[in-house]
């Protein structure tokens, strides 16, 4: 799972298997450390909930928890749905934008892994094969 924040929004991108596993378990976990002993740690953890009645976020103790409907996680695995997407009010009326996505295979190169990738729609194998031409030239 992919993490991206800017701003006053919050990007999530899961790949084939995150989505299954969201589906079968109910969550995805991912953390980052900062420091040798562990201590400085960045949890992100996607889950959901039956009772649940929108998408929400939530940043307690050093964990960024994004909480969302049982039923619209079930619509965006087993469907060609592309995203969730929730905005939720903050303190001033500030609102927090929340998406999460299925992650795509990268058009451009990248020393990314692409095996778990969803295959981009809008790139046609034509494409995917004059791109890896012009790669070896």
């Amino acid at each position: 799972m992919k993490l991206r924040i800017r701003g006053n929004s919050i990007r999530l991108r899961l790949g084939k298997s995150e989505v299954r596993r969201m589906l079968s378990e109910g969550i995805v976990e991912e953390s980052t450390t900062f420091d040798i002993s562990g201590r400085q740690r960045l949890e992100y953890i996607l889950c959901t909930g039956p009772n649940l009645l929108a998408v929400t976020a939530s940043f307690e103790a050093g964990r960024i928890i994004v909480r969302v409907p049982n039923a619209l996680v079930r619509e965006w695995a087993e469907t060609a749905k592309v995203e969730i997407n929730g905005v939720q009010l903050g303190s001033g009326g500030r609102a927090l934008e929340i998406l999460i996505e299925k992650d795509f295979e990268c058009v451009d190169a990248t020393d990314e892994s692409q095996e778990d990738a969803f295959p981009h729609p809008g790139v046609t194998d034509a494409c995917l094969s004059a791109q890896a031409m012009q790669r070896s030239t």
